[in-house]
């Protein structure tokens, strides 16, 4: 049995987390077992965030090679014609330190491995077949969110920034907007010297919140262009783009007083080029905050030297799916099916289809948002045959993860396949002497993911994952570009941490 114990920074220091206590509860649970302790992982992690798909305890099979016949649909377990149920190489049991104090452990291992052993026992009702998670539904959940947010809003009475830590966005600073633009102003001022400054300068904002980036950096371009006398904010286009039309519509009454030197589109963040295509070769910036963080990602691990890909099943525990059905008059069987209705409709259509269980909007928002606070995600580990057979996005296979994988023993990883597509169809877009600066959660190093929890975790009722920098990196260099990642220059101890991207000198 191998035990691994990843968040180490709290192994130490003032207030320590006794692993021991932790620990004790869950050996003594596995070695009253029948399980097999040789092929036994023990993960701890600490889930730093108040809110996560994850349970106190769970277990995780890792699965082992599929051996006759064509493999089945990942939507089941799946049986082999020639050796019955799919067998298992390993099985991973997971436990979260932070919350693990009130629990009684060594009864939910117990439980946990019973159901292991008798799937057919258990009380998860599930929302999903497994799935690679960038499939999951837990990003339709998400899509839902930016799509009807208005709602959520009018229901919580909080505008969706109070959700983030501190109650608001962390990129937002007067003097970094400042210095970015003395930057761009002594990029205009060469080029103009030579002829070469277009007649129309484009800055494009991906992501733009309640407006008050947009608004400061509008602001602070203003006053030093009148300060340095330049007329560039005559030739300025500010394209502030979002994929919620309710975000866009908020945020550009915020810079009204710009008028037409602003526009909104509703742009797919993960597919920019399909709506800003026309900027190709224009942009002389385009500035991205806690964007990346929220789009569609898989995981890849590496156990024991074989690569995995982590597949998910979202589920309701059993308890809250009866407490969800017995609020919303409906059989708890049901809840799945008014999930997927909730998915496919949103909240207003969904009151006219089923006003039996929603008598108004706000019926089916709080349905919404009680699903989505007990939504939980199982995990299993199934064998990844070769990496190049991976399709990270259209354009990019699973190779360029093998250096990550192969590099620092067993280790899991965000693929953050939403971000590099997004990256990879961005970078056209900037101008031969323009940049792309991108403020959000950044991993710089893959061995963090060793020494702790990165997501996903929920903000509210959208998803957030950290972002694996590493890989951003490789698709930029390998479009010609130099791509660094810093600490942010107005709160270095902040999580968020700054991109800039910009053609190879």
């Amino acid at each position: 049995m191998r035990v691994d114990v990843r968040p180490v920074a709290r192994l130490r220091g003032k207030d320590p987390v006794d692993v021991s206590s932790a620990l004790a509860p869950v050996v003594e649970a596995l070695c009253a077992s029948t399980v097999d302790l040789s092929r036994l992982n023990v993960v701890c992690d600490w889930i730093q965030y108040r809110s996560s798909f994850r349970e106190v305890a769970d277990y995780r099979p890792v699965l082992a090679p599929w051996r006759g016949g064509a493999e089945p649909d990942s939507a089941g377990g799946g049986r082999d014609p020639q050796h019955g149920p799919r067998s298992e190489a390993a099985l991973e049991v997971a436990i979260d330190l932070r919350r693990c104090a009130a629990t009684d452990l060594r009864a939910a291992i117990a439980g946990l491995l019973d159901e292991h052993a008798s799937p057919e026992r258990s009380a998860r009702v599930p929302l999903e077949p497994w799935v690679t998670g960038r499939h999951s539904c837990i990003w339709r959940f998400n899509a839902l969110y930016w799509q009807e947010l208005s709602h959520w809003e009018r229901v919580t009475g909080r505008d969706y920034e109070q959700a983030l830590p501190g109650g608001e966005s962390d990129a937002r600073n007067i003097t970094a907007a400042r210095d970015l633009i003395l930057e761009i102003f002594k990029t205009w001022d060469d080029l103009d010297a030579r002829n070469a400054l277009p007649p129309e300068l484009y800055v494009v904002e991906l992501g733009v919140g309640n407006g008050n980036q947009a608004r400061t950096w509008l602001d602070e371009f203003v006053e030093l262009s009148r300060a340095h006398s330049r007329d560039y904010y005559r030739r300025l286009h500010y394209i502030m783009c979002d994929y919620s039309p309710h975000v866009l519509g908020r945020a550009l009454k915020t810079v009204a007083h710009h008028g037409d030197h602003v526009s909104t589109l509703v742009v797919d963040a993960t597919h920019p080029a399909v709506s800003l295509g026309f900027l190709r070769g224009k942009a002389f910036l385009v500035y991205i905050s806690n964007v990346y963080d929220n789009l569609p990602s898989d995981e890849v691990a590496r156990i024991g030297g074989h690569i995995y890909q982590v597949e998910v099943r979202a589920f309701l525990p059993g308890a809250d799916a009866a407490r969800i059905a017995q609020q919303f008059a409906a059989p708890p069987e049901r809840v799945g099916e008014l999930a997927d209705k909730l998915l496919r409709l949103g909240p207003e259509l969904l009151c006219e289809a089923l006003p039996q269980h929603f008598g108004d909007t706000t019926r089916a928002v709080t349905f919404w948002r009680e699903v989505w606070s007990a939504l939980r995600l199982q995990e299993r580990y199934r064998p990844l045959e070769g990496l190049d057979l991976y399709q990270v996005t259209p354009d990019l296979n699973g190779e360029l993860l093998r250096s990550q994988l192969e590099s620092y023993g067993d280790i899991r990883v965000h693929v953050n396949n939403g971000a590099l597509s997004s990256l990879a169809e961005t970078l056209p877009l900037l101008h031969p002497f323009g940049r792309l600066q991108c403020h959000d959660l950044f991993l710089d190093d893959a061995r963090r993911y060793q020494s702790g929890f990165f997501g996903p975790g929920k903000y509210d009722g959208s998803v957030v994952n950290w972002v694996n920098g590493p890989l951003l990196r490789h698709i930029g260099g390998r479009a010609g570009f130099d791509v660094r990642i810093s600490p942010f220059s107005a709160r270095p101890s902040s999580n968020v941490k700054t991109l800039t991207a910009a053609v190879r000198e």
